[in-house]
């Protein structure tokens, strides 16, 4: 067995929540809420009780214009929270960082999983941390800038290539890799749109497709640019059940109980070898 499947038997069999559990102060939508231990745990009981399957914990924001931070300070705020959390916690904790040290901190006080918004590519050393813990990794697509001249699909096609070279290289087998079309990173508001709307060949790849549009800006130009983060939620879930119908095995969210029983209609009608009951 993968060391993936052992940490997500559902995998595959459903779509699996995934829940944000920010401990920073800049965050996009809930920065500076979860910072305090007592307040990180708090919100970790409750997402798991929601429904989570997994949490992913991050110290450092990455929205658009964040000011990237050192790595002693990302491990500063997400150490504590690891280290409480992981003992006790009944499901596996993403790190989410691209740093190969943070990552290897993090994965020695109780991550499970890597979760990587450069793709390996930003510090390739990392594939070798996760690759040395028996880590799964998410690797997501990202530039550095956006070019909408770009066919999408090829870009994210040549981009999940060199990753995949690099994690083989490292000696991650593929079983224990997820790709991330990046909805929010490094593509134009149409860009955006067409990668959801071509996640069918993303996945004939081979991977688990982790998706994450929570509360994104990407979002607010469809209904209203002006609406906070916080009041994305409906169309947080319309962006998520339509990749869970497309291919989507893991969705990446802050508001879990509602995404969770959205997704069990999804995977009623899609998965019927999900259902538990009638």
């Amino acid at each position: 067995m993968s060391a993936l499947a052992a940490l997500l038997p559902d995998l595959g069999r459903r779509t699996l929540v995934m829940g944000i559990l920010n401990v920073t102060p800049d965050s996009f939508s809930d920065g500076g809420r979860f910072q305090d231990l007592d307040a990180a745990r708090d919100q970790a009981t409750r997402l798991v009780q929601d429904g989570a399957a997994l949490l992913d914990i991050g110290g450092e924001s990455t929205r658009p214009g964040h000011v990237p931070v050192p790595a002693e300070e990302e491990q500063a705020r997400v150490l504590p929270a690891i280290r409480a959390l992981s003992p006790t916690l009944p499901v596996p904790i993403s790190i989410d960082t691209y740093k190969a040290s943070t990552a290897e901190v993090a994965l020695r006080a109780g991550a499970r999983l890597v979760n990587d918004v450069w793709g390996l590519q930003r510090e390739p050393e990392i594939a070798q941390v996760a690759a040395h813990h028996g880590a799964p990794v998410v690797v997501m697509h990202n530039r550095e800038s956006i070019d909408p001249s770009l066919d999408i699909m090829d870009e994210m096609r040549a981009f999940f290539e060199r990753s995949l070279t690099i994690a083989r290289r490292a000696g991650i087998p593929d079983r224990d890799i997820v790709l991330d079309p990046g909805i929010g990173f490094g593509k134009s508001w149409e860009q955006h749109l067409e990668a959801l709307r071509r996640l069918p060949e993303l996945k004939a790849l081979g991977f688990p497709l982790l998706v994450g549009v929570s509360r994104k800006s990407v979002l607010g130009r469809i209904h209203n640019a002006a609406t906070a983060p916080s009041e994305r939620l409906f169309g947080s879930i319309a962006a998520h059940v339509a990749a869970a119908s497309l291919g989507a095995d893991i969705v990446r969210v802050h508001d879990v109980r509602p995404h969770v029983e959205a997704c069990q209609v999804v995977d009623a009608i899609t998965r019927p070898e999900s259902r538990t009951g009638a």
